[in-house]
């Protein structure tokens, strides 16, 4: 508790929190708490503060550790090299950032052998040590005292060249040096390409950048990846400079204390240090640096997206035809039921080269009545555009929508081991048109089947910190998962792998043991389920429903730790619990201090009352239908001046694509969104938005389409 106490004093004064506030948030992380839980059901802990920063507090606690643990390896380091002094142990207990730390301790780290370290071998340190003496003797009658004919030092200008080499390596470990010449870099430096020689018609994707250059600290995190990227696919040469002449002075400054030859030495020493040393090593670590705050931008337009994408509005419980369609192959059918559950498939071929439309048709009517079909959905690939054509003309006996489905990602469900065990006597097509179904009745939980990374809404995903993405889209997951809610007696396995304080395992042994005993009429019963105990039932129960069950408040976000002021409340007016669900005349029934007590403050009751208003409230949209252009389906039925209706599909720190029934995603450039200046796209768009566009350029050879919000 005392380190929590020591993290939270510091972590309040640098987010602006409350300390008490910060101090309680830390705790409850440490127990294992998980941040849905915290921000849902500890709100008189945390001052209501929300999920985004609590993960910051989260991630500045994480931070703070790993320095932390780090000083302790540095400390026993340099105390075994018998070097601790209590001024650097000082020093390394003050530093307050990982640079600062390394910074310090660079002069300590083990290290290759370098020329400085052979010219130390050969016995010149001494040299070095009289030419920082900066005094005004000469430094060629001193260096004349370690010069070994027979040796590795056969003159003058080999002792002195060997002494040069020990300063320069001592400039290129100053801590003071380091930190000058990176502000230096921050706000001067520039990053430039050019095209590797030879590759020009290879790597065209990156002509614009075959001779570029610009200020480090103003290009765009997009663009910093393009370059890194084009680097790594050896199109682009990517340098990071700075004026070698201002850089070096600033580092002289330091060293260089007057105008004796001995300080010419010196200065030339620093000059090798900058050159040879401190600038290769500085432009790398301004390319991690500026490369890491790049994935951080990159990564949270993605967790953006996909937080987007998992809350699109459901359709809902309706029985659905979902078609796969093809050309060649032919177009995928699958029945859905209410609940999600394949109850028929079948192969239909209205398209060339077999242009069975006629039986096409026929069998999508017989199908439609024999199963009581309410909507039709179409995915958006390959043939997408004509198969969605051919449903709308179709003449049903009742009202039927027809709904194109992005199918991102449905392939690599299809084949994956949960396609495979969820459905093993069907191929790859059946199961993907099985996604592309559910994913229009519920995007959450079809969603979560896949690997976030595979639903294509990111923004040079495959360039990023694989491992920090990774853990932001799980979080992002997660989030989501806990703000819908989860049917417990209906749920997947994956998506309960994501309920608060489940995961994998409980998650596999919840399905198991609903199975054995044929569904959960409470949550108590979730304390049967092996190995999940009074901790995990914490921290899942709450966003866990049970439609039907015993207890009306399990259908409801209220906790059961909470039922016994809901009970109390019910029985305030007079009524049971399950007469005043749904009662919007609650509130000015009941008084909410007469309820407020230890376990329970001002923000649990009022979040209490709320619930039994609405129980189980669903926090996505209302489901709308949305539909192309008729007579648009390629790109070259565009043209300058066009106004169509389209939808965002992707949303990048540099635009929006909008899918405007064309097979290629049109960009709609930052600029062109609004007529005002915006720094963000989730400004003005959201994911499936419906939007308004107008066509500004197209260009059929490289299939893009440039397209303006300004209509």
């Amino acid at each position: 508790m005392n380190e929590v106490t020591h993290y939270a004093d510091l972590i309040a004064r640098e987010l602006q929190r409350d300390y008490q506030h910060v101090r309680n948030t830390l705790s409850l992380l440490s127990e294992g708490a998980t941040i849905p839980f915290i921000a849902r059901y500890r709100k008189e802990k945390t001052g209501s503060m929300d999920e985004v920063i609590i993960a910051e507090i989260q991630k500045r606690w994480q931070q703070l550790m790993a320095l932390d643990k780090r000083r302790e390896v540095i400390l026993q380091s340099v105390e075994e090299q018998g070097m601790l002094t209590d001024a650097l142990r000082a020093s390394f207990m003050e530093a307050d950032s990982m640079q600062e730390l390394e910074d310090l301790y660079l002069p300590f780290k083990p290290k290759r052998r370098t020329r400085a370290t052979i010219a130390r071998e050969r016995g010149l340190e001494p040299l070095a040590l009289q030419l920082l003496r900066q005094d005004y003797t000469d430094p060629e009658s001193q260096a004349l005292v370690f010069v070994k004919p027979d040796k590795e030092v056969p003159d003058v200008a080999a002792a002195l060249a060997g002494a040069r080499d020990i300063i320069a390596e001592m400039v290129s470990e100053d801590s003071r040096v380091r930190e000058r010449l990176r502000r230096l870099y921050h706000r001067t430096a520039l990053i430039s390409s050019t095209v590797v020689k030879d590759k020009e018609e290879e790597g065209k994707t990156y002509r614009q950048y075959f001779d570029w250059n610009e200020p480090l600290s103003k290009a765009p995190s997009h663009r910093i990846l393009a370059l890194l990227r084009g680097e790594a696919e050896e199109v682009l040469k990517v340098k990071i400079i700075v004026d070698e002449a201002v850089a070096t002075e600033t580092a002289a400054r330091l060293w260089v204390r007057n105008d004796s030859r001995k300080a010419h030495e010196v200065s030339t020493a620093v000059s090798d240090a900058f050159k040879r040393l401190l600038a290769p090593s500085l432009a790398n670590e301004m390319t991690a640096s500026y490369k890491q705050k790049a994935d951080e931008t990159a990564i949270k337009v993605f967790a953006g997206n996909l937080r987007q994408l998992l809350l699109a509005p459901p359709l809902g419980q309706k029985r659905v035809l979902a078609i796969d369609p093809g050309f060649r192959t032919g177009c995928k059918l699958v029945v859905l039921d209410e609940h999600g559950m394949l109850i028929h498939n079948d192969t239909i071929y209205p398209h060339p080269p077999q242009h069975e439309t006629k039986q096409a048709v026929q069998k999508i009517k017989t199908l439609v009545n024999a199963y009581k079909i309410d909507v039709i959905a179409v995915g958006n690939g390959t043939a997408g555009r004509e198969t969605e054509d051919l449903v709308r003309g179709i003449p049903f006996e009742k009202e039927v929508m027809a709904v194109m489905v992005n199918e991102s990602g449905a392939s690599v469900y299809s084949a994956s081991k949960v396609a495979r065990d969820e459905f093993p006597d069907y191929d790859v097509t059946v199961r993907g048109a099985v996604s592309i179904g559910r994913r229009l009745m519920d995007p959450l939980a079809e969603l979560v089947k896949i690997d976030p990374k595979s639903i294509g809404v990111g923004q040079y995903q495959h360039d990023v910190d694989q491992k920090a993405l990774g853990e932001s889209l799980s979080m992002t997951v997660e989030s989501c998962v806990n703000a819908v809610g989860v049917e417990l007696n209906t749920a997947s396995e994956q998506l309960l792998s994501y309920v608060s304080g489940l995961g994998p395992q409980l998650a596999a042994g919840i399905i198991r043991y609903r199975s054995h005993i044929g569904g959960f009429k409470n949550r108590q019963q979730l304390l049967e389920v092996n190995r999940l105990g009074q901790k995990a039932f914490e921290q899942c129960a709450g966003f866990l429903r049970i439609r039907d069950g015993e207890n009306p408040l399990d259908a409801s976000a209220v906790h059961p730790e909470s039922y016994a002021i809901a009970e109390k409340m019910a029985s305030k007016i007079g009524q049971s619990v399950e007469a005043i669900i749904g009662r919007k005349d609650l509130r000015s029934l009941l008084n909410p201090s007469e309820f407020i007590g230890p376990s329970a403050g001002p923000e649990t009751i009022s979040d209490i009352i709320s619930e039994l208003e609405k129980p189980g409230r669903d926090p996505r949209r209302q489901f709308e239908l949305f539909t192309f252009a008729k007579d648009i389906r390629s790109i070259h039925d565009l043209h300058e001046g066009m106004e169509l209706e389209g939808v965002v599909t992707n949303i990048t720190a540099f635009g929006a694509f909008v899918d405007i029934g064309v097979h290629q995603d049109g960009l709609v450039h930052l600029s062109q969104m609004a007529n005002r200046y915006i720094k963000d796209p989730n400004e003005v768009v959201r994911l499936n938005q419906r939007v308004r566009v107008k066509v500004l350029q197209v260009d059929t050879e490289r299939k893009r389409i440039n397209l303006s919000m300004k209509v």
